[in-house]
């Protein structure tokens, strides 16, 4: 039970810092938000690519597609969450 929870909030943290590495410019957003933005991103992401790939296998949550996937949500829900809060600053 334990390592499941350090594996998701270590996932969480590669996938959230992944995504905020992609998006241009500072974000004021600290280390718990990155790791639930990135447990987020592979929840909503995982469902989506299980819907597209006929539903969840044992092992499918490691495939390329499923990090991809994890990814981009998290990509889009940082976009959004700049874009309602206007917390968003350019780079100096």
């Amino acid at each position: 039970m334990i390592w499941t929870i350090l594996g998701w909030i270590v996932f969480g943290l590669i996938v959230g810092f992944i995504a905020r590495a992609l998006v241009p410019g500072k974000d004021d957003i600290g280390i718990l938000a990155t790791i639930g933005l990135g447990i987020l991103g592979s929840v909503v992401g995982g469902v989506i690519v299980a819907a597209f790939t006929g539903g969840f296998k044992s092992g499918a949550s490691f495939s390329p597609v499923s990090w991809i996937g994890s990814i981009i949500v998290a990509i889009i829900l940082l976009v959004i969450y700049n874009k309602v809060t206007g917390r968003k600053r350019a780079r100096p």
